[in-house]
């Protein structure tokens, strides 16, 4: 009987000891989207999912969207990098100035397809943004389809008819094109778009289709124009990173499943899942009986030449910073090429 007992307690002890082990790691994963969103149902779950699973269950990923640990979206990065998140995804360009060097995709008329764009700012960080982001531990860089234009007021067929409008932009970079446009650009965070656009604080807003689906944007405005051509306008660059303590601190095979989660093979998948997602978003536009219109040529050259002063001043920027901004500016370009062929 004693023997029984003994044999019951070891049992027990092993199954203690097997919830314990896979339980090893648990990471907040931190982000600003809802769970309807591309983001979450199609990026961060499923690196989640996969690193859960090549852990053996020593890696646990709960996942917080919507900003649920608290916080607003600008924050996210400061949340990673001071441990209040273990794993944040966001937009560098939601805190001006901080982030220069990643900012060069977001300058005007850079961005291909995502696909393409992700995988050229996944090689150009390998070489170009350790220093600019030292503090935490990147995981992934990428970008989303190219924005376009999506309007309360009415299309935007000429540069003029931009003149004086109040449109959302989500960078620097991009604030500048449209001011250099003759529009007036409030800068703002995703989550505040639809409540900005219900209250005409302001009268459009820059976005892809893809975000307008969670964001519900299509139902408050009534025209979208796209930039046509081999560059769209503008992109915005995002990050998946990690507290760079977090990551040090695990046993070297647990770093290498964050790793083999993480890097080219990611920015590649999610660039398509970014270019796919453009559709369904385009076509709840039209569904809805709103108005889409592509820029004429003509009008994207002049709005390629009225932009290039911001791309004339960012490489200023770069080369006042001790950097040489023409080199890294064409390198950008080569590299958007060379994924693009």
């Amino acid at each position: 009987m004693r023997g029984i007992v003994w044999a019951a307690v070891c049992a027990a002890g092993l199954v203690y000891s097997a919830a314990a082990a896979a339980q090893e790691v648990v990471l907040k994963a931190h982000h600003f989207l809802p769970p309807t969103s591309v983001t979450h149902a199609k990026l961060i779950k499923p690196w989640a999912e996969k690193v859960e699973a090549e852990s053996g269950g020593r890696i646990k990923v709960e996942v917080y969207p919507a900003m649920q640990l608290g916080g607003k979206p600008p924050q996210l990065y400061d949340q990673v990098r001071d441990g209040v998140a273990d794993v944040v995804w966001t937009l560098p360009g939601y805190t001006a100035g901080r982030f220069p060097v990643a900012s060069v995709f977001e300058l005007p008329f850079m961005i291909s397809t995502a696909e393409a764009t992700s995988q050229a700012i996944q090689a150009f960080s390998e070489e170009h943004l350790r220093a600019e982001f030292a503090d935490v531990h990147p995981l992934l860089f990428h970008v989303h389809a190219r924005g376009s234009f999506h309007l309360r007021t009415g299309p935007i067929e000429r540069i003029e008819d931009l003149k004086g409008l109040k449109i959302r932009a989500p960078s620097r970079a991009i604030g500048d094109a449209l001011a250099a446009l003759g529009a007036a650009p409030v800068f703002m965070p995703v989550p505040a778009v639809p409540q900005s656009l219900n209250r005409g604080v302001v009268d459009g807003a820059m976005l892809p289709f893809e975000v307008t689906l969670p964001l519900r944007a299509h139902e408050m405005v009534s025209h979208h124009t796209e930039i046509g051509g081999d560059r769209g306008l503008y992109t915005a660059v995002f990050l998946l990173a990690m507290n760079k303590a977090r990551y040090d601190g695990l046993p070297a095979d647990l770093r290498r499943v964050i790793d083999d989660s993480a890097g080219m093979g990611l920015a590649k998948r999610i660039g398509r899942v970014w270019d796919q997602a453009e559709a369904p978003g385009r076509q709840k536009a039209l569904d809805r009986g709103n108005a889409i219109n592509v820029l004429s040529a003509a009008e994207v050259a002049r709005m390629k030449a009225a932009t290039q002063p911001v791309v004339d001043a960012w490489v200023a920027d770069m080369d006042g910073r001790g950097l040489d901004g023409r080199a890294l500016l064409r390198h950008a370009r080569d590299l958007i090429a060379q994924y693009s062929e």
